[in-house]
């Protein structure tokens, strides 16, 4: 399936924080809550079907994550419709995450927008 940038859907990381009331595993004890906005001001109607994480850490391992939908939901964005949410990361070292959200519109075209890099550094 070829994937298309759809002029007008964009996202933006409104926030990132650093979490220690998360419970992490011993390996990544670092939680990073990061907050996403999803905006369509795209002529046509959205749905987002699927996201596509990567972390890359200070030493260079990468993490990817993908899966359906968005925080478990499928969200519908018409023309001038946003979608906001939060969800986090957990992380060993200093890291940053980017990727991409995947939608299909009414018409029946698979379309893609890229979630900006954020940073994670691990407090002092």
């Amino acid at each position: 399936m070829d994937f298309r940038e759809l002029p007008g859907l964009r996202v933006t990381v409104d926030r990132v924080i650093y979490r220690p009331d998360v419970d992490a595993p011993a390996d990544r004890p670092y939680a990073f809550a990061y907050y996403i906005t999803i905006r369509n001001d795209a002529p046509e109607t959205v749905t987002i079907k699927g996201r596509k994480w990567v972390v890359t850490d200070a030493n260079g391992q990468r993490v990817v994550v993908e899966g359906d939908g968005v925080v478990g939901q499928f969200p519908r964005l018409r023309t001038g419709e946003q979608f906001s949410y939060h969800s986090h990361h957990v992380i060993g070292v200093d890291s940053y995450a980017e990727g991409s959200y995947i939608g299909m519109t009414e018409g029946g075209d698979a379309v893609i927008t890229r979630i900006p890099r954020f940073d994670m550094r691990v407090p002092e």
